[in-house]
């Protein structure tokens, strides 16, 4: 029997499918009786030493078993003395995640026709309706760095230079999913993520999949798809690309990591073939296509990560 983890942590990444995953956890909760604790704070992902302090402790005396959701960029706990609780999380293709937020902000999803008024009141109708191209081709703020380094952060950590573009903050960021996450997955294959999540945190996670598949939850799940969305120009694109350069080197990494973490359990991989990838990558994502044979036992392996 695998050691029960009491405090599990989804410091969930904004438009990178979390709304259809909190869905389900929702319905989990209730099935398997454990604690869900969800923050009604969607935009405060930074937090000061008092306030880092303040959520881990409420965070850390909730009733257990708990699993934590909110929009924040990793907190280290045994900094403040708190017990380091599972991490788990999921990213996707970064201009894919751009796109989808810069076109929920304006026109929200399918649940209601003004839901995206609701929750961006004060946008001036001019910018509502900024063509994507223009605002990437001329450099608004919104379309260039640093708002364009999202990711990182969320694994990098609440220190200043989490927020720099670079590689402190990415090669921060690669530690703490090797230390101190048990899974980050890929929304872009997350049938394989809830799988895993299904494998590696059952009291949780058991079912997940047949209640992803039900028609009736995948109605729900339609109305979180952002509306609206337009596709940039190739000659756009590109430059997304070159300005997210370390989020596509992060984006790629997780993913070798998630496609190994697949072999080791005998999943093979079903994606579509992926957009060509920046000139300024040189390594080529692991193909999975078929299992590895693997000596180490998966039961020790899956303990030794929930001992680190």
């Amino acid at each position: 029997v695998l050691p029960f983890p009491s405090q599990v942590v989804y410091n969930r990444v904004g438009k990178c499918g979390s709304r259809t995953v909190v869905l389900l956890l929702r319905i989990l909760s209730e099935k398997h009786g454990f604690n869900l604790v969800t923050s009604d704070i969607h935009n405060k992902t930074r937090l000061t030493k008092n306030e880092q302090m303040e959520l881990i402790k409420n965070i850390s005396t909730a009733e257990q078993p708990y699993l934590f959701t909110r929009h924040v960029h990793f907190l280290n706990f045994s900094r403040f003395g708190g017990d380091q609780p599972v991490y788990i999380n999921i990213i996707r293709d970064p201009v894919n995640r751009f796109l989808s937020n810069y076109f929920f902000r304006r026109f929200g999803d399918w649940r209601g026709e003004q839901n995206h008024m609701i929750r961006t009141p004060s946008m001036r109708q001019e910018e509502r309706y900024l063509d994507i191209n223009v605002c990437i081709l001329e450099n608004y703020p919104e379309c260039s760095n640093p708002r364009l380094f999202y990711i990182i952060p969320y694994f990098c950590g609440q220190h200043p230079r989490c927020r720099e573009p670079g590689e402190w903050a990415l090669e921060r960021a690669k530690l703490n999913v090797n230390e101190n996450f048990l899974l980050v997955g890929i929304l872009e294959e997350l049938e394989d993520v809830l799988l895993l999540l299904e494998r590696f945190l059952p009291h949780y996670f058991k079912d997940v999949l047949s209640i992803y598949k039900n028609p009736e939850h995948r109605k729900l799940g339609n109305l979180t798809v952002t509306v609206k969305k337009t596709v940039p120009s190739p000659e756009a694109i590109q430059i997304l690309y070159q300005r997210m350069r370390y989020e596509y080197e992060f984006y790629y990494y997780v993913k070798e990591q998630f496609h190994l973490l697949k072999r080791k359990f005998g999943l093979k991989s079903h994606t579509r073939k992926p957009r060509p990838r920046p000139e300024f990558f040189i390594p080529s994502p692991l193909e999975t296509e078929e299992p590895i044979d693997d000596e180490e036992d998966d039961e020790k392996w899956l303990e030794d990560i929930y001992k680190r």
